[in-house]
């Protein structure tokens, strides 16, 4: 059964997937709707929703940081490993739009869900994909 949550049309969680309240109450509800797909078939390990997600349009600088939580916290659950074989027909604009992405989200979010923001970096919670994703935007 899907732990998702709707606050009247607004989703808040997808499959545990935390969506900051500032994302999705400054969108639509259909945008919203979008945004659920996306992330339920980058769940199930979907290259093409993937890289969608990463480039999905947001209203403002904070969208992006809660979408690049997204972002993180769909790399934490299907691992680094699945991940990397999703990033395999990203050119190098996806592959930077990407880790810049994991940045914020590592950075503002709470990947490790103490209520504060985490501060962490690609290179130290991700290592593989910091190495994959560096390699391919130096070739």
């Amino acid at each position: 059964m899907s732990s998702t949550f709707f606050l009247g049309c607004k989703t808040d969680s997808v499959d545990g997937i935390i969506l900051e309240y500032t994302l999705v109450s400054h969108q639509e509800y259909s945008v919203n709707k979008q945004i659920v797909s996306l992330i339920k078939l980058s769940l199930k390990k979907d290259s093409e929703a993937f890289n969608k997600l990463i480039h999905f349009p947001n209203i403002d600088g904070e969208g992006s940081y809660d979408l690049g939580y997204i972002i993180t916290q769909i790399i934490y659950r299907i691992g680094e490993i699945e991940t990397i074989k999703m990033l395999n027909d990203f050119d190098k604009r996806e592959l930077n739009n990407l880790r810049g992405m994991i940045r914020v989200g590592l950075e503002y979010g709470d990947n490790n869900y103490d209520g504060k923001m985490d501060e962490t970096y690609v290179k130290d919670e991700f290592p593989k994909l910091f190495k994959y994703i560096n390699e391919k935007l130096n070739n």
